[in-house]
């Protein structure tokens, strides 16, 4: 009897032999194809859809290396290591290289050693790397996050303006402008400005289903409610908070800190060196938050992001799209989570009008803001209204956004919204939100009666209402254009032409009834946890432990050996490339099979106690490794474990005599012993991470 083997094409052997994955996802082989065969291209693609392999496979498969346009140092650094874990030949030009080895890159690339060159903007363009690259064999030009060459973006890079001169140099070349963040006047920027009339678009949607979006009005336990959050629905995970001033970052990273979470700030304004320790932990570690300004987060390709905070207002909703889009990049459950309120509005338009920017790029900044501001008032399907925004659909309602799953109340508030204009209008269009509150409540206040408001006909006429209603009011009001915040009259209301038919009682106000804080977390975290449903938790935690041991060893974010999306799907395997079946498959065999025994209790203790007799019957730790098919760091794992119970020293595991052991325990003394990095370099590296896991598990054992 003969079988058929399904014969694939060299994309899909690609696809298969390096990423580990067997099916394209939508969109992908069509464009590869078209970059292959030579044609320029813009796609459009979500955050975690896959738009990397776009031109990582176009670039393996056409003659020549793929040069990447990549925006930052950290991005470019986190998508090279990526590549080589998959043995893919990449590197990097930028300025973290000494000139010897940036000249050893150079001559990489002008001896076609290389599939990927990682390059930025500005020393991409700069005369003598355009000489380099013409004595080169050139695959194809890669320009990630295109977004950036439009100056109506929220991330404008102004050399992005300059990358059409790689069409008028190297004509033949195909290029592909990639970007998670574009709505139709953005796209169109990219298509002029990159010299792409030429080029075929690629739209493969917007939407991240895995990603549940949560908004609600802020208030002074905004803190608080942020602490909750996290506490009750993503303890011990890794997230960002998004904050709009550097005080505020620094100040939010402290309190959070000083309850126990690793929370730290990220703002233009603090050092380099504090910046990139900052960004390696959150990348290395599993349960780092970092609270951050804009300045963080474009350059960070860390998968399992779980949520992404904000404690105040974006500034559009192209900004919101991209900020949050950083979480659930491994497609599992994330959340975005926002507080936002009238202060938020206000800010951000005093920013608006003190800026430098002419009068054309104002007026696109307001729209922006009301669009932002309208998408937090909805009533209807949050998820729908985003898509539209970027020119993309849904047929239903998601079903997982806060308005979907808990329909916001909604109120007849006509009278109140008039009694709101007319305490505008009758105070002289000229103070803020609190005063005209004060003035509808009747407060007893020095203040109003100063200016003689407390003989005006609105004074008292709203004690029906409590002041944080007034207050929901008054911002839904903003929202919707009834009132206008008077910048230069620092921050006082006034009346617009569309408050007039409210007033004269020609047109109803239907208003978002004001948010109760209800807390949703058990059922958050049972749909959150569903991964989970296909292996129990101690396999879980087991698989993740496995993985921090490897990834340490290694100087790796854990992500890079496996993401959580694959330590879930382990028994299936997907995403597994050879490079990685190779390097990896036997450690996690190993805790796969160790967990399948469990229900034997004297299976349970064999592959500790194997890898204890087979050492004290003489074998050395290399030997026992290959014995078992297994890597030398996983045996001093086992006698780490063995060290924990009391049935091993460190002096027995690792051989070591008394003065060396007693420089390791100084040093687990000096830096703690949560991370083993400080302690491996404080040691100018001259042991093994092996044997550091060894010692650190007996200096546990005895500080108990």
């Amino acid at each position: 009897m003969t079988t058929q083997v399904e014969v694939l094409d060299p994309t899909r052997q690609i696809l298969q032999k390096v990423f580990g994955y067997t099916h394209f996802r939508p969109h992908q082989a069509e464009i590869i194809n078209h970059v292959i065969a030579g044609g320029d291209a813009l796609v459009i693609m979500p955050t975690g859809g896959g738009k990397s392999v776009c031109y990582q496979i176009p670039a393996l498969l056409r003659p020549g290396t793929g040069v990447v346009v990549s925006p930052l140092i950290a991005l470019m650094h986190d998508q090279v290591s990526a590549l080589r874990q998959n043995g893919v030949r990449a590197a990097f030009l930028n300025s973290t290289l000494a000139p010897e080895a940036a000249g050893k890159v150079e001559q990489a690339l002008l001896a076609e050693e290389l599939d990927l060159l990682y390059v930025a903007p500005e020393r991409l363009l700069q005369p003598r790397i355009l000489e380099l690259l013409a004595r080169a064999r050139i695959a194809l030009f890669a320009i990630d996050e295109a977004h950036c060459v439009s100056q109506w973006g929220h991330d404008f890079r102004p050399e992005y303006m300059q990358l059409s001169r790689l069409h008028e140099r190297f004509p033949k070349v195909p290029r592909i402008a990639l970007t998670a963040t574009a709505d139709a006047p953005t796209r169109g920027e990219i298509v002029e400005r990159l010299a792409l009339h030429e080029a075929h678009t690629f739209i493969a949607g917007f939407d991240r289903p895995n990603i549940r979006y949560r908004l609600a009005e802020g208030g002074g336990n905004a803190r608080e409610r942020l602490l909750r959050f996290i506490r009750e629905e993503h303890e011990g995970e890794a997230g960002i908070v998004y904050c709009l001033s550097r005080r505020k970052v620094e100040e939010t990273a402290a309190w959070l800190s000083a309850r126990g979470l690793t929370a730290l700030p990220y703002h233009a304004g603090l050092p380099a060196s504090e910046r990139m320790n900052t960004q390696e932990r959150f990348l290395r570690e599993e349960s780092v938050i970092v609270v951050a300004t804009i300045a963080f987060g474009m350059g960070i390709d860390k998968p399992d992001v779980r949520f992404v905070a904000h404690l105040n207002l974006p500034r559009s909703l192209e900004a919101y799209y991209q900020e949050t889009g950083r979480a659930g990049r491994d497609g599992l459950p994330a959340d975005a989570w926002m507080l936002y309120g009238l202060q938020d509005v206000i800010t951000l338009r005093q920013m608006q009008d003190n800026s430098q920017a002419d009068e054309a790029y104002k007026r696109i900044e307001r729209h922006k803001l009301e669009a932002m501001l309208g998408f937090c008032e909805l009533t209807t399907c949050r998820r729908q209204a985003l898509l539209r925004y970027f020119g993309d659909t849904l047929d239903a309602p998601c079903g997982n956004c806060d308005n979907c799953l808990s329909p916001p109340a909604t109120w007849d508030a006509t009278e109140a919204a008039r009694k709101a204009l007319s305490c505008v209008y009758r105070t002289g269009q000229r103070f803020g939100v609190n005063y005209l509150i004060d003035v509808l409540l009747g407060k007893d206040e020095p203040r109003i009666k100063q200016f003689g408001h407390d003989l005006v006909s609105t004074f008292g006429i709203g004690q029906e209402l409590p002041a944080e209603d007034w207050r929901g009011v008054f911002r839904q009001m903003i929202a919707r254009g009834l009132l206008a915040v008077d910048l230069q009259g620092h921050g006082g209301l006034r009346l617009t032409e569309a408050s007039r038919p409210v007033l004269r009682g020609e047109s109803k106000v239907q208003l978002r009834r004001r948010e109760r804080i209800r807390s949703k977390a058990q059922s958050h975290r049972r749909e959150r946890r569903r991964f989970a449903k296909s292996a129990d938790r101690a396999l879980w935690e087991a698989l993740r432990a496995r993985r921090s041991v490897l990834a340490e060893a290694e100087g790796l974010p854990a992500y890079m050996i496996f993401s959580d999306a694959m330590l879930a799907d382990m028994a299936g395997v997907p995403g597994v490339g050879e490079h990685k079946l190779k390097a990896y498959a036997s450690d996690f065999l190993e805790v796969l099979k160790s967990n399948a025994a469990a229900a034997n209790p004297v299976s349970v203790v064999e592959t500790v106690e194997e890898s204890l007799l087979l050492y004290r019957a003489g074998m050395d730790v290399e030997a026992v490794a290959r014995h078992r098919g297994l890597r030398a760091e996983t045996i001093y794992q086992h006698f780490a474990d063995a060290i924990g119970r009391g049935e091993m020293s460190a002096a027995e595991a690792t051989g070591l005599e008394d003065v060396e052991l007693d420089s390791i325990r100084q040093a687990f003394a000096m830096h703690g012993d949560e991370r083993l990095k400080p302690v491996f370099d404080s040691l100018d590296k001259a042991y093994s991470y092996g044997i550091l896991h060894c010692v650190r598990a007996e200096f546990r054992h005895k500080h108990q």
